[in-house]
């Protein structure tokens, strides 16, 4: 997320019109590794075929933040609400 903050301050401050072509590829990307982590920490993917095995797990209770939202599920909808908002974008300059 970290590098589509970046590309989409500096398209923003640009006036970049076609900031879609760009940052939607990573806005998708974005959210299939936010889709990954939802379904590992929900249980659909089993922990077992974890990419690392160091380190905090997705999984666990530590992944939430202000009293109980769990970071997977608000990095999904962040990439999904920056994605949809990529779509229009186009349509909204246009019009």
């Amino acid at each position: 997320m970290f590098p589509l903050a970046v590309v989409l301050a500096v398209a923003s401050f640009r006036g970049d019109p076609g900031i879609w072509r760009y940052a939607l590829p990573l806005a998708g990307l974005g959210w299939l590794g936010a889709a990954f982590h939802t379904l590992l920490y929900v249980g659909v993917i089993p922990e077992a075929i974890e990419p690392c095995g160091q380190g905090p797990s997705c999984s666990s209770a530590d992944m939430t933040i202000l009293g109980g939202l769990p970071l997977p599920f608000l990095s999904l909808a962040a990439f999904t609400g920056i994605a949809i908002l990529l779509v229009l974008a186009p349509r909204r300059i246009s019009a």
